[in-house]
Order: structure tokens, then sequence, then C-alpha cells
């Protein structure tokens, strides 16, 4: 029996579920199916407890914009991530608004979004960041303070038993959000099966090659029995797990492409009475010389309709591609195409691995320590240890970097002809999922993108705008997003 159909999606995480809504909507008569090696949706990277759950929108996310030699304040990569997060919030605005999801509190809920620092070189910073940010359409809710009283209104935990002579400084924007992307996710394969999508769950896919028509042939392990199944386009969106079946493809545009694993550890709050003294996602300054991974957050989280409070991320390392993943991921990674890649990443990341080895040995009170930057007066008895999910970071040859440079972000890698494709990286990762999915789309569908232009604009309608240069479109996104998904309601609010 030939197992033959339109679409399949390896990989039942944010990505799969994104890109198989999406395709569902713009092309209702095509056949997708999706198999995913565990037991349930959203259970590897996009699992509310493997940090992916934070919206990342560029409100208060530091890395996200850089100090030129001059002074001024490069915005770039701000921008771009909070149009993206934009086209997100259409995206799931045209689901609830169609009744294709409900109850959008399950998934999505407001929460200011604030950058802290200590010192007074971080505080003139934060000011001229946010002068410059505020400026911006996009940005232009930001507040600052460096005024303690003000402070205690927005962070008292943090402002509690601190030293009264310290230089400190936030800024705050109210329009942030926590997203549960484990919830999304779920949420969304769920309206998948109803909409006659085969997904199949227990399943791992084991290889793929190309047939003699060209066609992608996928070899796929449920218990003891292979089956095998085709499609004329496959999504390889399982994880770091994506990243050995990109390989087993043997596109070129697969090779001289290295993976590095970083594992991350949160310290989570189980004193009620703590968690309720906190409620914002507050980033702060990564250390000198630490990677972009690095920067300290405290966060409020709904996770399951309660309120939790995450510290971290502390990095760790382990050869495994998924968390569910292999000890030899790694090794059984390196090919003769991306050996000299590989090494010469090593080389020039001399610092990350030196790094990765300090945060592997911290104990649990020098972790404590690091929390009391944010909570002075944290108690040990109050916070425990919690293992977050596997990211793979992309290792490739770039014109600027030159060879091995490792890639912080989000990339979509794609055969020339558009009949594969594989998301691979990290932050900001599921919050730019529409986005990344309209690029698989465009890239793997070019003749047919056209057509679907009327659906997509209904799904998205700033498609193909730059919000910050229409702020008229922006603020009736702003609007009719907020309403849609019910921003404006307060349910958690201490």
């Amino acid at each position: 029996m030939k197992n033959s159909t339109d679409v399949i999606l390896i990989g039942a995480g944010i990505m799969s579920a994104t890109l198989g809504t999406m395709l569902k909507e713009v092309a209702p008569d095509w056949n997708i199916k999706v198999f995913e090696k565990l037991g349930a949706a959203g259970e590897e990277s996009s699992n509310e407890w493997n940090n992916a759950g934070t919206g990342h929108a560029a409100l208060c996310e530091l890395n996200y914009t850089s100090e030129n030699a001059d002074g001024s304040i490069d915005m770039t990569k701000a921008i771009n991530v909070n149009e993206q997060f934009q086209v997100s919030l259409q995206f799931w605005s045209y689901l609830v608004k169609n009744n294709l999801l409900r109850n959008p509190q399950d998934f999505i809920m407001a929460l200011p979004h604030m950058s802290m620092v200590k010192g007074e070189d971080n505080v003139d910073f934060l000011k001229r960041r946010y002068e410059a940010m505020s400026q911006n359409p996009l940005f232009d809710t930001m507040e600052f303070s460096d005024d303690a009283e003000k402070l205690k209104e927005w962070i008292p935990l943090i402002m509690e038993e601190r030293n009264p002579q310290e230089a400190i400084a936030a800024t705050k924007i109210d329009a942030g959000t926590d997203v549960n992307f484990g919830a999304l996710t779920r949420m969304l394969f769920k309206h998948l099966e109803e909409q006659q999508v085969d997904v199949r769950y227990n399943h791992a896919v084991e290889d793929l090659k190309r047939t003699s028509e060209g066609d992608w042939e996928v070899k796929v392990r449920s218990n003891d029995k292979i089956e095998t199944h085709t499609a004329k386009f496959v999504f390889l969106g399982g994880g770091g797990g994506s990243f050995h079946l990109l390989q087993k493809t043997g596109i070129p545009e697969s090779k001289h492409l290295g993976g590095f694993p970083i594992s991350g550890l949160f310290m989570v709050c189980k004193n009620p009475e703590v968690v309720e003294k906190h409620y914002a996602k507050v980033y702060g300054k990564a250390a000198v010389g630490a990677p972009p991974m690095s920067v300290p957050h405290l966060d409020t989280r709904f996770i399951d309709n309660k309120r939790s409070l995450l510290f971290g991320p502390f990095a760790g390392f382990s050869p495994k591609f998924l968390k569910t993943g292999s000890l030899l991921d790694l090794f059984t990674s390196i090919k003769p195409n991306n050996l000299t890649t590989l090494l010469a990443g090593g080389a020039k990341n001399i610092p990350l691995t030196s790094y990765l080895v300090q945060q592997l040995m911290l104990s649990k009170d020098k972790r404590m320590q690091e929390l009391r930057e944010f909570i002075p007066n944290a108690k040990s008895e109050d916070w425990e240890m919690l293992v977050a999910g596997q990211r793979v970071q992309v290792i490739k040859d770039t014109e600027k970097g030159g060879k091995g440079t490792l890639q912080f972000g989000t990339e979509v890698v794609a055969a020339a002809d558009g009949s594969v494709a594989a998301l691979l990286g990290a932050s900001p990762g599921a919050s730019t999922a529409v986005t990344a999915m309209l690029d698989v789309m465009n890239r793997c569908f070019p003749d047919q993108v056209g057509e679907w232009e009327p659906k997509l604009k209904e799904m998205i309608p700033s498609l193909g705008m730059s919000l910050m240069e229409n702020p008229e479109m922006l603020k009736e996104v702003q609007v009719s997003t907020g309403e849609i998904l019910e921003l404006d309601k307060k349910t958690f609010q201490s």
C-alpha cells in the first residue's frame, strides 16, 4: 500500500502546528500527515516548562538592542522581532475570531515587560535606550524610571530590602504578554485533528530520501513496525531533532551546518506569597563576556491558569539535541562536510565553552546569589531547580562572521526546489513562528502564494507592511488584537 499525501509535518510542536493550520486555511483540500515520536503534542521544545513561553516582543530583551561606537542605540533587531510578534498576534486573533481557537486566556495573558539595570553606566545606557526606543511607534508606550519610590510600585519584590544608595533603573511597557506555547500547540493540534489532519503520535521518523518521481519517502517507526509514507513536501519541525533529518535529506543547503546543543535550568518559586508579589517579565543585562542566551530574567508565567515565578536561565550542557534525545546526538551530527565549520566554531567560541563549564559547576548557593541580584531577600527554601529544554544553536559559514559562526536566532533552511524545509535555532523561536512559517510558504510554494494572498491578508491584515512605517495600521492592529485576545482583562492582576 502506498501511503502518499500532499504534506508531511515532522514533529508536533508550535512550528508544525502553525504551518499545518495556515496550510489548512489557504489549501483546505490538501492532505496533511503529522508524525510525532512522543505521545502528545507540545511535549518537547514547545512545552511550557521547557522555556517556550515568553512572548518575545523585544519590549524588554536588552540583547535585542546594541550600543554603537558613537553611543547611539541600534534597534534593528528589536524592531524586526516586534514586527514579527505583531504578525503572530494577528494570526492568533484571526483563529479566535473565527472560533478555530477558543478561550484565548488559556494561552495568552497581558503582562508588563520590563528591563532593569544596576550601576551608573548601565542606568545611563538604559536611559539613552529608552529615549531612542520611545520615539518609535512600536515602543512609544515605554516608561522609564530611576526613582526608588516609582520602582517600588512597579517591582515591589525586587525593591524589597535593596540598598537605597544603589543606582537602579527600569523601563516598562504594559502591553507585553505571557504566551503559553505548550497550551497553544495543543489547541492548534486539536483543531487540526478536527479538520481531518492525520496526526500520529508515538511515530518516530527514522529516515527520508528522494524518490525517482521527485517526492520524499519518509520511513516511520511505531513500536516495532516500519511504515513508509511519501509526500510532495516535507517540513522538519522537530526542534533539535530536525538537525539529523535535514542531514539525511542530502540537500546542498544541509551541508556546512553544525549544531551546538545548550540546555537550560530555571529556578521556580514554590512559595505562593512570593509569587504574588511579582507581576512582570523583568530582563536584566548579561554579564560581560556571557552569551546572549544567558540574559537573566525574573518571569511571571501563567501555566495551567495558575501564576508561577521563574528565574534564570542557567546554562548547562548535554550532547543531546532534544530533552528526550540521545547522548550521541552531537557526535552523530559531525560529518565530513561540516567538520571544518564545527572546528572553526569551537575555536571562535572558547569563551562560551568556558562560560558553560562555569555554569555547570554552580552550586545552588551560587545560583541563589545570582537570584539575589534580583530579589535581595530571596530564601533558598522557596526555590527549586527545573531542567528546561534543549536548544541547538546553528553554526554555519557566513559572509559577515566567516567560517564557523554561531547563530543566535531562529532560521529556516529550505531546498532550492522548495520540496523540504526545516526550522532550526532558538530564541525568539515560538514567538515568531507565524513569520517563520510564512517564510516557509513563500520559499516552498512560490506558485501558490499569489492565489493564497487574499486569504493570508484576511489572517494577517498587515501582511507585507512595516507597522513601524504605518502607525495608523499599527494602532488598528493593537486595538483589534487586544480586544479579540482579551488582553485588557486583568484576571490575575494582584
